[in-house]
C-alpha cells in the first residue's frame, strides 16, 4: 500500500477544501485496515487542531458505530489480522 500513498484523499488539501465545506459541528468519518494510513490520518487532522476536534480526543480512535457495517474489505483486512480503525472529526 505504500505505493497508493499519493492517491490517498485525506492530504493537507483535501483537509483544509473539508474545513471549507463543512458548516461547525459538521463530521469527517474515516475508516481503514492500513494502521500506517490511520496514523497519517490523525497527523493530518490533528495539525489541523484549530479546524477539527477528534471526537475520540487527540490522537485517538473510535469504536465503529452500529449504523456503519462492516465492508468486505474490512472482513478481509480482520481475518488477515489488521485492526480496523474508525475516526470522527468534528468541525470546530
Amino acid at each position: 500500500k505504500k505505493r497508493h500513498h499519493k492517491r490517498r484523499i485525506v492530504q493537507s488539501e483535501f483537509v483544509l477544501l473539508l474545513a471549507r465545506a463543512l458548516k461547525p459541528g459538521g463530521t469527517f468519518h474515516a475508516a481503514t485496515d492500513w494502521e500506517p494510513y490511520a496514523e497519517y490520518i490523525l497527523g493530518m487532522f490533528d495539525a489541523a487542531d484549530d479546524l477539527f476536534s477528534n471526537s475520540a480526543g487527540q490522537g485517538g480512535f473510535v469504536a465503529r458505530p452500529a449504523w456503519r457495517p462492516p465492508t468486505k474489505f474490512e472482513r478481509r483486512g480482520e481475518r488477515l489480522g489488521h485492526p480496523v480503525r474508525d475516526l470522527v472529526y468534528r468541525r470546530r
